[in-house]
């Protein structure tokens, strides 16, 4: 019989072998699946077998049967919705992680994880600027990265209100009045969902999504009125955004986190993609006052690069994210230094060790490297941004200060027949979406490995659907003639 070890031999070669020709995959395939779920149906459906299959058979058949129905996400170019690629040694460190099969929530029991997660997270402080007193967790992505965070002002706030929400629950308790722009991400919405609070109260926001300060001291102020005497008398949560959706703007942070705290609340900066700005000196200007906030939430995959499963949420007040995340319990074994354990900071128990591709990526790029690599990636889409400017009919609706770039082709009509052109032609992707009353062409630079020839591709997909629907509308005008 074979060593134990031995046995993952065969499947592992199987996978490495598969994961490399998918990679290497990328610089020429088409961006778009071939085929759809319900045409795969049948390849992974049917009746449970009733004997077993080897390993090596098991991956073969996934990897052949799958490819047609993957898309080229890893792609220098793929510029769909904020999704980036996988950097090397962050990949590579994933693949430790799942061989590995630590259960990363306790630092008695996974020593080694939680080093390398507490190294990561203090080099993600020092990195960002962020206050170096601040709480880490490795959450799966942005989403439960601001639901952490949130869930930290939600307690602090009550706690400060004189509610034990641990004890008595919501029902009863003091109503917190959040604010959000009126361009938020809607992950907002759905953080504050999970957490009993309700939909924020939108504040208006400038051409570009940027919240509007004085709207916003005008909102708290009122909601401070409603309450009666006395600054901070309501519990009040405050939303910001670092890097819209459609135009990549930066809320004004030090007007509107100083006008926040005026009237006591907790400040949480969704910073999704764009918290790791404040990595580049030349863009200081877009993060410029971000670290006065009481939290943050971002996502190592969107703009660092690192495999998915891997959002990071940052909390200046610990025992706020020790309370609200954390639990105790006699069969939980905590270490000798009497430190934080990893699950007292993300909503799980039991989770992989999510941090290590973080700690990777870093080590591999270091501080210049990173800044190098969010640098590179507004470089792509001011280059995109210019070179599409310049084609006939092609209009560009936002000013791009960083990695997203909004286009719209003349009427909706016609912004929707290139995007879709675009997606069937398959040498790019780029996403529809609608922002300002009218449906645009999307495009996010996500993807460390985008370079000039991925640009110029870019541009030459959109030219020639642009000049397809063209055409055919041309000759549609002339059948109606005749």
């Amino acid at each position: 019989m074979s060593a134990p070890g031995e046995r993952y031999r065969d499947a592992l070669a199987a996978a490495a072998g598969h994961a490399r020709r998918w990679l290497e995959s990328q610089q020429s395939r088409p961006i778009g699946p071939a085929r759809s779920a319900a045409e795969l149906a049948a390849d992974f459906g049917g009746p449970l077998p009733s004997g077993g299959t080897p390993a090596a058979e098991v991956v073969d058949y996934l990897a052949e049967k799958a490819e047609p129905g993957l898309m080229a996400m890893p792609s220098g170019r793929f510029f769909g919705w904020v999704i980036g690629g996988s950097l090397p040694a962050a990949l590579a460190a994933d693949w430790l992680v799942s061989a590995w099969d630590q259960n990363a929530g306790l630092r008695f029991a996974t020593p080694a994880t939680a080093a390398i997660e507490e190294a990561a997270g203090r080099w993600l402080l020092e990195l960002l600027g962020l206050p170096q007193e601040s709480g880490v967790g490795f959450a799966t992505g942005a989403t439960m990265a601001n639901f952490t965070g949130l869930a930290a002002a939600r307690w602090r706030l009550l706690h400060d209100a004189g509610w034990d929400s641990d004890a008595d629950g919501l029902s009863g308790a003091p109503r917190i009045r959040c604010f959000a722009g009126a361009e938020r991400h809607d992950t907002i919405d759905l953080g504050l969902r999970y957490l009993g609070l309700g939909r924020p109260t939108a504040v208006p926001a400038d051409a570009e999504g940027r919240v509007d300060p004085a709207a916003l001291d005008r909102a708290l102020g009122a909601a401070v009125a409603e309450g009666g005497p006395g600054t901070g008398s309501v519990p009040l949560l405050v939303c910001l955004q670092a890097g819209h959706l459609h135009s990549g703007a930066f809320d004004p942070f030090r007007e509107a986190i100083a006008v926040a705290k005026s009237h006591g609340a907790w400040v949480h900066v969704d910073g999704a993609f764009g918290l790791w700005a404040a990595a580049v000196p030349e863009l200081a200007a877009l993060t410029d006052g971000l670290d006065g906030a009481d939290s943050w939430g971002t996502d190592a995959h969107k703009t660092l690069n690192v495999p998915y499963d891997c959002g990071i949420a940052v909390v200046r007040d610990v025992t706020a994210l020790r309370a609200a995340m954390g639990l105790h319990t006699s069969y939980l074994i905590q270490a000798a230094d009497g430190a934080a354990d990893p699950f007292e900071t993300v909503p799980e128990l039991s989770r992989r060790a999510r941090g290590v591709p973080v700690w990777a990526a870093l080590k591999s790029l270091g501080r210049d490297g990173v800044a190098g690599q969010v640098r590179g990636l507004v470089h792509r889409a001011r280059q995109l941004a210019e070179a599409l400017a310049a084609l006939e009919g092609v209009e560009v609706l936002n000013d791009v200060v960083y990695t997203q770039v909004s286009l719209a082709f003349g009427d909706d009509a016609t912004t929707r027949a290139v995007t879709d052109r675009i997606i069937a032609d398959g040498r790019v992707w780029m996403s529809g979406s609608r922002w300002r009353g009218r449906d645009i062409l999307r495009i996010s630079v996500s993807n460390w490995s985008t370079d000039d020839g991925d640009v110029a591709t870019a541009v030459a997909a959109v030219r020639d659907a642009l000049a397809a629907v063209r055409a055919a509308g041309e000759q549609a005008i002339e059948r109606a003639a005749t």
